[in-house]
């Protein structure tokens, strides 16, 4: 093939290749105007509906941040009070002697201890006759600290049936059957709430530092909610502080007996 034949046919192809890319760019500006044509068509999306988000490409995700040691361990443990070893020293199929001894892993296992029984503390007075005086005097006993006034059910016994009776809302004679079956302490009811009573008078000047503090903050929120009280409706009112919290139920609810005490 001559040189003049090759550059017909090198020319002849050029001239097809600018004849497709005429071709093409008439499309591409058909296209382009439909595609204005539908964009200005197009209604806005609704308020309620979510822009679209470019999704981040695997080069531009941040790394995964790792988790802290401390949140690695599965179920929080809790402090032991109590040890118990399980050791190891032969195998238990051949019966050869173990080496390289240590711990393989740890179990907690949560329970209660067996209830106390109350402990009841008898504390015996001394006295002697002084011949100078001609009176008998008695060794000091101050138990201001363990009892609450004349009665004999310490301080501890007495808040533990006041949080059962405002806190748990039990009635008196499950506080009795409760006292009876944990802790062997057999009282009557009438004991029960007599001591109630006697709790109530002997925290009222306390009550009475609580208002005075609710009343002097500078934010208190109130709120009142429905209380019912063997078979009987009626309402609780709280106030609170971020430190102090007084409630009260309404004498409707408490018509037929029970202290108030405020929280």
């Amino acid at each position: 093939m001559t040189a003049d034949e090759r550059n017909v046919i090198l020319e002849d192809q050029l001239k097809r290749a600018l004849e497709r890319v005429q071709l093409l760019e008439e499309q591409l500006a058909a296209a382009q105007k439909r595609i204005e044509e539908l964009e200005k068509q197009k209604t806005p999306p609704p308020a309620f509906a979510k822009a679209n988000v470019k999704k981040p490409e695997a080069s531009e995700k941040k790394p995964r941040k790792k988790r802290e040691a401390q949140h690695n361990h599965g179920r929080r443990r809790e402090v032991p009070t109590r040890m118990v070893e399980h050791r190891i020293v032969s195998c238990p199929v051949c019966a050869s002697r173990l080496g390289g001894i240590s711990v393989a892993r740890r179990r907690q296992v949560i329970e209660l201890p067996p209830p106390p029984p109350v402990e009841v503390t008898e504390h015996v007075v001394y006295h002697g006759w002084c011949s100078a005086c001609q009176h008998w005097r008695e060794a000091p006993l101050d138990v201001s600290a363990e009892v609450m006034g004349q009665g004999r059910l310490g301080v501890k016994i007495t808040s533990l049936i006041a949080y059962l009776r405002t806190v748990m809302r039990l009635p008196l004679r499950q506080i009795q059957a409760y006292l009876a079956t944990l802790h062997g302490l057999k009282i009557s009811v009438g004991e029960i709430a007599e001591l109630l009573h006697r709790l109530k008078a002997t925290m009222g000047p306390t009550l009475v530092g609580l208002k005075a503090a609710i009343r002097a903050s500078p934010a208190v929120q109130a709120d009142e909610t429905g209380w019912r009280e063997d078979g009987v409706n009626g309402y609780i009112w709280s106030a609170s502080t971020p430190t102090v919290r007084d409630s009260r139920i309404s004498s409707l609810a408490w018509a037929r007996g029970g202290p108030s005490l405020a929280g």
